[in-house]
């Protein structure tokens, strides 16, 4: 039996606004701990980090809450690291797509070889503090793993090495290059990066999944979703809205995910930029999105 802790990270402090921070208890709420058990999981609740609501930061105009969110991480690497010594699987419940950070930090220190990150967002999140002005962290996560040039050193630093990744540990999914900036189309094309579509998604969601996975090193697997590359007309759920009549429905992401969680290397699937006010008339979306982690993990 699969042993899978589950950690909640109620942090909008790298956000837009608030809402990311209430994901973690919602998902309780909407019974993902007895999902889990009932996918025939044994279930770990390790609870939350402490709670970080969003608020503006004037004296940080380009890295809004910088110090908070930089904070936050260490904590979530420390939370994890035990957990994957253990042998757990693990559901990280953000929270935004900064997890991933924490997560990879996590892996590196497991022995079995360099670990690999599926990436599955509607963006690259490649901006740094000097390519783009709304100030949100939460788009701008990769830049400061990959050290980017223009990364705010408190969150590029945060961890045990800088460059956190390298290139080669990092496959895209579900990109939609529209609103990706110019500056993260130059850094995709000068990195070399493996970058799967949004459009592959939706049309072969388990070959798209594969190829992604195939370009991952051999150890250990982390997948990320950031919610907003689903179709929000059929998944309202994203903080971002834009992606309306676009993307994947949840069956389709259920289809990749669940591939993902077969791999061997598979350890780790964290969940980002779920805001669940998106979902207040419509609360039965929450819990198809509680099927589809229950379904994935216990796959």
């Amino acid at each position: 039996m699969r042993r899978v802790s589950v950690v909640g990270v109620p942090s909008s402090a790298g956000s837009y606004a608030a809402g990311q921070d209430q994901a973690p208890a919602a998902l309780r709420a909407a019974g993902l701990i007895e999902a889990l058990a009932a996918a025939g999981l044994e279930v770990n609740d390790d609870g939350d980090l402490p709670k970080q609501i969003w608020k503006p930061d004037p004296a940080h105009p380009y890295a809004q809450n910088l110090e908070q969110v930089a904070t936050c991480l260490r904590e979530l690497t420390s939370r994890l690291s035990p957990l994957f010594s253990a042998g757990d699987t693990v559901l990280v419940l953000g929270g935004n797509c900064t997890i991933a950070l924490s997560v990879m930090a996590a892996l590196q220190k497991l022995d079995g070889g360099v670990p690999g990150l599926l990436y599955i967002d509607r963006h690259f999140d490649l901006n740094t503090p000097e390519t783009t002005t709304d100030g949100a962290l939460d788009w701008m996560g990769m830049a400061h793993a990959l050290a980017l040039p223009g990364c705010a050193d408190e969150l590029a630093d945060a961890f045990d090495r800088r460059p956190l990744l390298q290139p080669d540990q990092v496959a895209w999914l579900g990109v939609d290059p529209a609103p990706a900036t110019e500056w993260e189309r130059e850094q995709a094309h000068r990195l070399g990066l493996h970058v799967g579509s949004s459009a592959a998604l939706c049309s072969d969601p388990a070959g798209a999944a594969a190829s992604a996975l195939k370009a991952l090193p051999s150890g250990p697997l982390a997948v990320h979703v950031d919610v907003d590359v689903l179709d929000f007309i059929d998944a309202p759920l994203a903080e971002n809205t834009d992606g309306r009549n676009s993307g994947p429905n949840l069956e389709q992401l259920r289809e990749a995910l669940g591939l993902a969680a077969r791999d061997p290397r598979f350890r780790v699937l964290s969940i980002g930029e779920l805001n669940p006010t998106r979902a207040a008339g419509a609360p039965e979306e929450i819990l198809r999105f509680v099927s589809v982690l229950a379904s994935t993990l216990g796959s």
